[in-house]
C-alpha cells in the first residue's frame, strides 16, 4: 500500500517537472491541478483493456496530468486495479511522488468483482448480502445501495484495489439518481445526512482527504424535476457534521458542447440569485470536475461540431471546456495509443482566456 495523499507542494513540483505550459493548471484546496483529467469508465472487463489503461495513464501522467478518476463499478473493479498498478510502477521506477498525483473514486453502484467469473447475483448474494453488508430492500431498482454499510465496505475494497491508504477524493456516485425513484427526497436527505457523517469519520481516520457527489441530473436540471437537487443544501449539512472544515469540496457532472445545461441553466441560489451550478459551486469554494467531453465520442463525427476554432475535433471539446470558468478539468477517457496521444496534445496549448472564451460562447449560441 502506497502512504501519503496529493500535497500543495508535491502537485506544485509535478506541474514544475512535467507541465509542458504552467497555465494548463488550476488551484483548489492548495492544490495544483492538471486542466485535463483522466478518466477509466468504458472498457471491457478483461486484461487486454487492463494494459491499454495502464499505458494510457502512464503517458497521460508524464505528460503532465495529474488528475486520475476512476469508480470501484468502472469495469468490474478492474478499473481501479489499472490505476492501482499504473501509480505504483510509476512511483517505483521514480517518475512521481504520491504526493504529486490526485485520485478520485466513486462508490454507490452495486457491482461484482471482474478477476471472479461468477454470475453477478452470486457475487452479491456471497459478499454483501450472506456477511451482513447489504440488508433486504437496500438495493435500490436503479441497482444503488448508500447504505453506511455498503459504502464503507466499498472504500476499503476501493483501497485495496488502488494500493492506497488514502484516496484524494471519494464520490458518492449518482446517488439521487439511482435512489429517487425508490424513496422521497426526504428521505434520500436523511440518508444523505447519514453518507456525509460517514465520510467524515473517513476523514479523520485518514482514509479520504475530500468527498463529493458525481452525478448525472441532479445539478442541472430544473427545480421541478424530481432528481432536482440544491448544492447549497448538500452543503450546509457537510457544515453541520463537518464543520466550516468540512470535506465537501468538489462535485462531476456532465458537461460539453451538447450538455451545456451546468453553464446555461440558472437552477441553483447564490446569495438570494439564481445562477448555474458553475456559478453556485465557485461562488461556495466547491470544485467542478465535468464527464463525457465527447459525448463517448459522439461529439468526433463528421460535421458535429462547429468550427469555431482550428483545432482536432477532440481538441475542441476539450478547449472549450476546460476554458470555461468554474471547469477545473474535464476527465477524458482515453485508451487506444492514437487517441491517447491526440487528446494529450491539448497539454501543450494554452487554454483560453475568460474573454477569449464569453467571446466564442456569443458566437456559438448567436
Amino acid at each position: 500500500m502506497i502512504s501519503g495523499y496529493a500535497t500543495p507542494d508535491g502537485t506544485k513540483k509535478f506541474a514544475a517537472k512535467y507541465g509542458p505550459i504552467f497555465d494548463n493548471y488550476r488551484t483548489v484546496q492548495d492544490l495544483t491541478l492538471s486542466n485535463v483529467g483522466i478518466g477509466t469508465y468504458l472498457g471491457t472487463p478483461d486484461s487486454q483493456t487492463d494494459l491499454l489503461v495502464i499505458d494510457a495513464i502512464k503517458k497521460s501522467v508524464l505528460a503532465g496530468i495529474n488528475v486520475i478518476d476512476t469508480a470501484i463499478n468502472y469495469r468490474a473493479q478492474k478499473a481501479e486495479r489499472a490505476v492501482g498498478v499504473a501509480i505504483s510502477d510509476l512511483v517505483r521506477d521514480e517518475k512521481i511522488t504520491r504526493d504529486s498525483i490526485f485520485i478520485s473514486t466513486k462508490n454507490g453502484y452495486v457491482t461484482n468483482d471482474g478477476d471472479i467469473k461468477e454470475d453477478f447475483w452470486a457475487y452479491v448474494q456471497r459478499e454483501y448480502a450472506k456477511p451482513g453488508i447489504i440488508k433486504p430492500n437496500d438495493i435500490s431498482s436503479g441497482y444503488h445501495c448508500m447504505t453506511v454499510p455498503y459504502l464503507e465496505d466499498q472504500l476499503n475494497r476501493s483501497l485495496k484495489n488502488l494500493g492506497l491508504e488514502c484516496i484524494d477524493l471519494i464520490y458518492l456516485h449518482n446517488s439521487i439518481e439511482g435512489q429517487i425513484q425508490d424513496i422521497s427526497k426526504e428521505q434520500f436527505i436523511k440518508n444523505l445526512r447519514d453518507v456525509i457523517h460517514l465520510y467524515e469519520q473517513k476523514r479523520k481516520e485518514g482514509k479520504i482527504r475530500y468527498y463529493g457527489m458525481a452525478t448525472w441530473e441532479c445539478f442541472r436540471v430544473p427545480k421541478e424535476n424530481p432528481q432536482y437537487l440544491s448544492i447549497l443544501e448538500v452543503l450546509q449539512i457537510a457544515k453541520e457534521i463537518g464543520g466550516e472544515d468540512h470535506g465537501f469540496r468538489f462535485i462531476q457532472l456532465p458537461y460539453n458542447l451538447y450538455l451545456d445545461q451546468a453553464l446555461m441553466l440558472k437552477n441553483q441560489q447564490s446569495n438570494g440569485t439564481d445562477v448555474s451550478i458553475l456559478e453556485a459551486a465557485q461562488s461556495n469554494g466547491i470544485g467542478v470536475f465535468t464527464s463525457v467531453p465527447l459525448m463517448q465520442g459522439k461529439l468526433l463525427a463528421p460535421g458535429v461540431l462547429p468550427d469555431y476554432i482550428d483545432l482536432k475535433p477532440s481538441l475542441k471539446c476539450l478547449q472549450f471546456i476546460r476554458s470555461t470558468p468554474s471547469v477545473l478539468a474535464p476527465i477524458v477517457g482515453q485508451k487506444t495509443p492514437t487517441h491517447v496521444e491526440e487528446n494529450l496534445e491539448i497539454m501543450k496549448i494554452l487554454p483560453l482566456q475568460k474573454d477569449e472564451f464569453y467571446s466564442l460562447l456569443k458566437k456559438l449560441t448567436s
